[in-house]
């Protein structure tokens, strides 16, 4: 049977887990004892939030705005508009970037926000024939993480937007309320590890990437942040973010439209977590997200296990939702279920970058800069 933490919801299935004498497991205890003490709170997080604001408002003068926010639709980069505008006083310029797996509840959020706030949107279409063909050069890999070019794409875009125009402030929706528990390695690796992407590409793709945005590690945690000055913010860790108050707050005000689950604004990520992930290779993101909630007194540890009880995706349309990811990446049903049943693949069959990630990690821990984090 399948040991689950007397504190959260996490388990075995996350195969580095460990738990003290009360059944207590390494994410609570690293919750309690590192990311709670390293939280800015109260008068020492409205010191912060001024800093960065006052840095921002003077990076952005004379422009058309002060920063850029990617925007999803979803729950915490809607709130971060939002707050940006009406909270901060900021004039962000909303940069979206289409993968091609918009659901349209994404779109009408990101416009109902976009119009009612009087910003800008600018939305960067990533070409349709290279993600594809990645993306399914991910399924044929085996690996879990078959949301890295979607993921990737997005950050790649945003930053090289961001040093093409001199924009020095990228705000992200990231926060530790919602997400302190972090997903484990071995169920989502480092989107972005570009060796990984090429190496995957190179075994399993059958186009060139001419088109498609590829950025590395180093690129955007050393060159751009010493050398070209762009820092990236999460300031929903410095004002008081409650998801179900703050879900409230826009669609009181917007006509916002929740989702199911964390992450549902993109379809490929909805099969991808709700389906792909859970059934193929036992990783449901669900008990990150729970224990998260949890932790931050959220959710109770009793409301997230019946929650659990039942399966993130629909039985009634998963094969709908099979006929649709199929259909669009150009195969047959028979050959995406072909990938499914295919012997499952780590991050570790591949190339990568892993020990510069393990080197950041330790060298940020060690420096007070990083909160939390995978492991």
């Amino acid at each position: 049977m399948t040991r689950v933490c007397t504190n959260c919801v996490m388990d075995e299935t996350d195969a580095k887990i460990t738990f003290d004498d009360q059944g207590v497991c390494d994410h609570c205890r690293s919750f309690r004892d590192h990311t709670l003490p390293n939280w800015p709170q109260g008068d020492a997080a409205a010191d912060e939030l001024n800093r960065m604001i006052e840095r921002i408002r003077k990076n952005g003068e004379g422009r058309d705005f002060d920063c850029i926010i990617g925007m999803s639709g979803g729950i915490d980069s809607s709130y971060l508009v939002y707050a940006a505008k009406e909270m901060f006083g900021l004039r962000p310029l909303v940069f979206h970037v289409d993968a091609g797996w918009n659901s349209q509840i994404a779109v009408n959020n990101i416009e109902r926000l976009v119009d009612n706030l009087g910003l800008d949107l600018y939305t960067d279409v990533i070409d349709w024939e290279e993600i594809k063909d990645l993306q399914l050069a991910f399924f044929r890999s085996g690996v879990p993480h078959v949301d890295t070019p979607q993921d990737h794409a997005f950050f790649a875009t945003m930053y090289k937007f961001a040093t093409q125009y001199g924009v020095r402030d990228i705000l992200t929706g990231g926060n530790l309320s919602t997400e302190c528990v972090r997903n484990p390695i071995e169920w989502m690796y480092y989107q972005s590890d570009a060796r990984q992407l090429r190496d995957i590409h190179s075994q399993f793709g059958e186009r060139p990437l001419k088109n498609f945005p590829v950025t590395s590690i180093l690129w955007h945690k050393l060159y751009l942040p010493y050398v070209k000055g762009i820092r990236t913010w999460r300031p929903l860790n410095l004002i008081p973010y409650v998801k179900t108050e703050a879900m409230e707050l826009l669609q009181e005000k917007f006509g916002w439209q929740p989702y199911p689950q964390k992450h549902f604004e993109s379809r490929f990520t909805r099969f991808y977590e709700s389906y792909w992930l859970p059934e193929k290779f036992g990783f449901d993101t669900r008990k990150v997200q729970y224990s998260s909630l949890i932790l931050t007194g959220q959710m109770t540890r009793e409301e997230a296990l019946e929650k659990l009880k039942s399966p993130a995706y629909d039985p009634e349309t998963i094969h709908q939702d099979f006929e649709f990811v199929a259909t669009k990446l150009g195969i047959t049903v028979d050959e995406l279920r072909g990938y499914f049943d295919a012997p499952n693949k780590t991050y570790r069959d591949y190339k990568s970058q892993m020990w510069i990630y393990d080197a950041g990690a330790k060298a940020a821990k060690a420096l007070g800069l990083e909160v939390g984090g995978k492991r």
